[in-house]
């Protein structure tokens, strides 16, 4: 009894209850504010659309600096901020929301309707700011905070990112079916007033949970402002040979500051000031380059760049196809459980391989599901056909003045836990009434397949998700955690807009063939450049599979750890 006591009350068990906490609010915002959005723009995707171009754009251009103000500030001021002007904002957003529900009428009167478009860009812009805060919270917590938690501890560490891991995986489904029976059951209204409420309980228990976990981690309270060797080792045992050039940079840098701290005494100007965020972020992607571990974080995001997933887009193709929401809900749930089971596959290969090597096969497995993917583009039931022009049908209803198809309110079935409603429903997607788009049973092998290898695929790549998550954990220096992170999310995101880019371009269902041979390619890109990141590590010993002293793994430590801004 007296363990089980110590275990809740530990500083890893309530880091993972506060995460909880923030991610079940986050998946439940996320998913309703694209809902709302859509209905309140008269059942258009394009506010939803301005929304995500926003959220990614500014996270692209404002990673580096958030993970810069992350390393500058003391951790718990870090946490606390974030978490404040997250959850802050999520409130006022709610309460805005609710005003325009109620009064919408009265605003498309008032001004020509520019007070309605005002409260619009003001819902998009406190929304922005909120996931910009979730991401500084994202990166203080999950790439700080659980490496000083977990102390030397390595085992412990790949435990606890596979627990925060499994926590994602859980409330990516369950919270966004929570708020969908209430907005269902109730109205659009009592959902915002529900997540207005939940997140200042929410907000109330975090800042408690934070400030309990940092005082029992008394680790939390010291953080390095410059680089040390001893930082350089981070949770790995050096060699002698490995520790030398890390003292040579210290002294290089000791030298540097040095020099540097006269200067520092001079007033600064304006446009230095003006100019700092601009060097800030040119210093970050410099960083970032010369990380030893750069090809495995170039690696993740270039898995970034596929319609393998189950976003908005793959779902409305499948659906297209013939799947009715209850399957694809079905489908969900399945690739939730295999995403689970990649976290277990994680933990279990990296005391039997060590961490890099436990990368290459997730990543090996990952490719393999989705040659499945690569084959459905080929096999019975595929529409894929390339004479057909991706805008025939915008550019007909252009030339005949007609308007573009409007998108119909949702169904509670056909709104999934990606935050986003499916881009292909309602008079987009085909009738039910219409006997000639019902598919015949053969057609489906090829939609088959295809789900089939995305979802199997879910356990590769999430076990290689976290093989790259605690690389750059392990082999960050403790004063750049933040930039680098912020600058790994940038990146992330940046391929993620390229795939929405892409399926702009080619939208129709004829051209998805093409897209997913696309995104298998860049799949494979991705394992290629974590390839020759592995190869540059272990060397002669890459393909010598061998189980690890858990103190001291050094396929896990890539040699040469001595980047500096």
């Amino acid at each position: 009894l007296g363990s089980v006591i110590a275990y809740f009350t530990s500083a890893k068990f309530l880091l993972y209850l506060g995460h909880a906490l923030s991610t079940w609010g986050d998946r439940m915002w996320h998913f309703a504010v694209s809902v709302f959005l859509v209905e309140l723009y008269g059942n258009s995707l394009l506010l939803t659309a301005v929304y995500g171009l926003v959220v990614a754009g500014s996270v692209l251009l404002l990673g580096a600096l958030i993970g810069d103000w992350v390393d500058k500030n003391a951790r718990l001021k870090v946490a606390q901020t974030s978490l404040v002007v997250q959850n802050s904002s999520v409130i006022l957003c709610g309460i805005i929301l609710m005003v325009i529900f109620l009064f919408k009428t009265q605003l498309l009167t008032l001004y020509h309707g520019w007070l309605l478009t005002l409260c619009y860009i003001l819902v998009i812009t406190i929304a922005n700011i909120a996931n910009l805060a979730s991401t500084a919270t994202a990166i203080t917590i999950q790439r700080d905070w659980i490496v000083v938690v977990a102390g030397e501890d390595r085992s412990k560490l790949a435990d606890m990112n596979a627990t925060i891991r499994r926590i994602d995986q859980l409330t990516n489904i369950l919270a966004p079916m929570a708020v969908g029976q209430i907005m269902t059951f109730g109205s659009p209204m009592i959902g915002c007033g529900f997540i207005s409420g939940w997140n200042l309980m929410s907000m109330c228990v975090e800042y408690l949970l934070l400030w309990k976990v940092y005082q029992k981690t008394p680790t939390l309270a010291h953080k390095s402002a410059k680089v040390e060797a001893s930082e350089l080792k981070q949770l790995n045992v050096k060699k002698e040979s490995d520790v030398k050039p890390a003292e040579g940079v210290q002294l290089i840098i000791e030298k540097d500051v040095a020099d540097f701290e006269p200067q520092q005494e001079k007033e600064v100007g304006c446009a230095a000031r003006i100019a700092e965020p601009f060097i800030t972020f040119r210093d970050g992607w410099v960083a970032y380059y010369n990380q030893p571990v750069f090809l495995a974080g170039m690696g993740l995001a270039f898995l970034y760049m596929t319609v393998l997933g189950f976003d908005c887009i793959t779902t409305g193709y499948a659906y297209t196809q013939g799947l009715s929401g209850s399957v694809l809900s079905l489908l969900m749930g399945a690739s939730a459980v295999t995403g689970i089971m990649g976290t277990v596959a994680f933990t279990w290969l990296r005391r039997k391989c060590g961490l890099i090597r436990t990368g290459l096969i997730s990543g090996v497995a990952q490719f393999a599901c989705l040659i499945l993917c690569a084959i459905s583009v080929f096999m019975p039931g595929s529409p894929m056909d390339l004479t057909v022009s991706p805008f025939a049908d915008i550019s007909a209803r252009l030339f005949e003045n007609k308007p573009l198809p409007t998108i119909a309110p949702p169904e509670p079935e056909m709104i999934f836990a990606t935050g986003m409603p499916n881009l292909l429903n309602g008079s987009i997607a085909p009738a039910n009434s219409d006997p000639e788009m019902i598919p015949e049973p053969v057609p489906l092998i090829s939609v088959s397949l295809l789900f089939a290898g995305v979802i199997a695929a879910r356990v590769g790549l999430w076990s290689f998700d976290l093989t790259v998550t605690q690389l750059l954990q392990e082999n960050v220096i403790e004063s750049e955690r933040g930039i680098i992170n912020g600058v790994q999310n940038s990146m992330n995101y940046l391929l993620d807009l390229l795939h929405f880019i892409m399926v702009i371009l080619a939208p129709n269902p004829e051209a998805f063939g093409l897209l997913v041979l696309i995104s298998v390619s860049f799949v494979a890109m991705g394992h290629i450049m974590y390839f020759r990141f592995a190869q540059k590590s272990l060397g002669k010993q890459l393909f010598v599979c061998h189980t690890p002293d858990p103190k001291a793994a050094p396929d896990s430590s890539p040699p040469g750890n001595t980047s500096t801004v």
